[in-house]
């Protein structure tokens, strides 16, 4: 038995009942080495609704989305801080808007809660690294919820880039869009509360483009369209050392998809759905060789917002955080602001590297 299985379960409390909150407590609910303990929101009211309505046998029951079991001993708080006060709770998740990430990520790690936060992490740059800096002074984790990067598939695709097996690497293209329907209320169409197409749909693709590449493009170009001073579609190009070159769209007005491509010297690594799987029992990609002949590769049927959840009660239950986790979304909110001041200067932004050591 390891450390972290011989070890409580972590707690956790999430703060908010958005439409993500369903997914992720699901996730809580069924990941090994964790426990839902609480729910809050700014009226008690909705809080005690969103229990009932993922309490299987309820009433108000949500099927599709019930996962918890009648007596689960869920506390209902009418408060965020009533969550971050309670000393029962070991890290708590935050499904609220972008603008309010830094004040409550901030207040929890002060509190000694661990931070799941959902992207983009924060409203700029500043932000982002005022709350690493606060997990990292409290000695508490932080992380975005990419959910995708804890999947199998994931080290699966890892490991054949690392083997040389595309050559060197040349060009990363990506597209993530999902033809939605907003209406003005919807909080990614208001520019104050940090929407947009760029943080909901282009943090993964930025995210993806990092990822393949392991560093920060040195500068990169954005075009967008707007809508109530609100990017509904954008596309971009990042330039990279060693003659690399990246490139993706994003937007709310073009059909569901969520796929990239990774090509060098000698072949290409295609995924038609890295977000998450169209098929979660088969999670697939495939490479091609120089010649265009395409293997495909199928991971394992895992759950990646399981997985996510999993990965990060074991860093909480062993202490040993992972400073990696920050960094990289630091690394992606630095790229979307400059790709964002790109798109409204209409020019070319030049990224500052990191100092070397």
């Amino acid at each position: 038995m390891t450390a972290a299985e011989s070890s409580p379960p972590v707690r956790w409390g999430i703060l908010g009942t958005a439409r993500i909150a369903s997914k992720v407590g699901r996730a809580i609910d069924r990941a090994r080495g964790a426990v839902m303990a609480a729910v809050a929101s700014r009226e008690k009211a909705k809080a005690q609704a969103w229990i009932a309505r993922h309490t299987l046998g309820s009433d108000t029951t949500d099927n599709a989305r019930a996962f918890l079991a009648p007596g689960d001993p869920v506390t209902v708080r009418g408060s965020y801080l009533e969550i971050l006060e309670d000393p029962n709770i070991d890290a708590v998740y935050i499904p609220l808007p972008p603008s309010l990430h830094c004040q409550w990520t901030c207040l929890a790690a002060r509190y000694g809660k661990h931070v799941l936060c959902e992207k983009p992490l924060a409203m700029n740059l500043a932000e982002a690294q005022q709350m690493s800096d606060a997990c990292a002074l409290a000695n508490r984790q932080l992380m975005d919820g990419v959910m995708w990067l804890h999947h199998e598939r994931t080290l699966a695709m890892r490991q054949i880039i690392d083997s040389d097996a595309l050559g060197s690497l040349r060009r990363v293209t990506a597209g993530f869009s999902n033809g939605t329907s907003l209406d003005q209320h919807d909080i990614r169409f208001q520019r104050e509360l940090g929407g947009g197409a760029l943080g909901d749909l282009g943090w993964y693709c930025v995210g993806a483009l990092l990822w393949a590449f392991g560093e920060l493009p040195v500068r990169v170009f954005a075009t967008a369209r707007y809508e109530r001073d609100v990017d509904r579609n954008l596309s971009a190009m990042l330039w990279f050392r060693n003659e690399r070159m990246a490139s993706f769209d994003c937007g709310f007005d073009v059909v569901w998809r969520k796929w990239f491509e990774i090509a060098g010297t000698n072949g290409s690594l295609v995924c038609d759905d890295f977000v998450n799987p169209w098929d979660a029992s088969k999670a697939r990609f495939w490479v091609h060789d120089h010649q265009g002949k395409g293997t495909q590769h199928v991971a394992g049927d895992g759950i990646q917002e399981v997985r996510m959840i999993e990965s990060f009660c074991d860093k909480v239950r062993t202490g040993r955080l992972d400073p990696a986790w920050p960094a990289a979304a630091l690394a992606t909110q630095k790229v979307c602001d400059a790709l964002a001041h790109s798109a409204r200067l209409g020019a070319v932004v030049e990224l500052q590297q990191p100092t070397a050591h």
